[in-house]
């Protein structure tokens, strides 16, 4: 999936990849985005930080934590209507 930003690569070279093209604003279907939205809402929302540093931190820690719920993952990037 892309999302139409500037910076992607042109993959249209590769045969075995087919790209499916997300309408403008539209962040409710990028996977991305609801990995985002869970990780704010349960680990880096109304937090202070004295540095750098404990940012990057606190950002690898909610990760990981993430990363370890599998389930919870994989039902936060499965996309129904992306099945070919």
């Amino acid at each position: 999936m892309m999302d139409g930003a500037g910076w992607h690569q042109d993959v249209s070279e590769l045969k075995n990849i087919s790209i499916l093209k997300l309408p403008p604003y539209s962040p409710e279907l990028n996977p991305i985005e609801r990995i985002w939205r869970q990780l704010k809402q349960t680990s880096l929302s109304n937090r202070c930080y004295k540095g750098y540093g404990q940012i990057v931190e606190a950002g690898c820690a909610a990760w990981n934590a993430l990363v370890a719920e599998k389930d919870k993952l994989c039902s936060l990037v499965a996309c129904e209507w992306a099945l070919l």
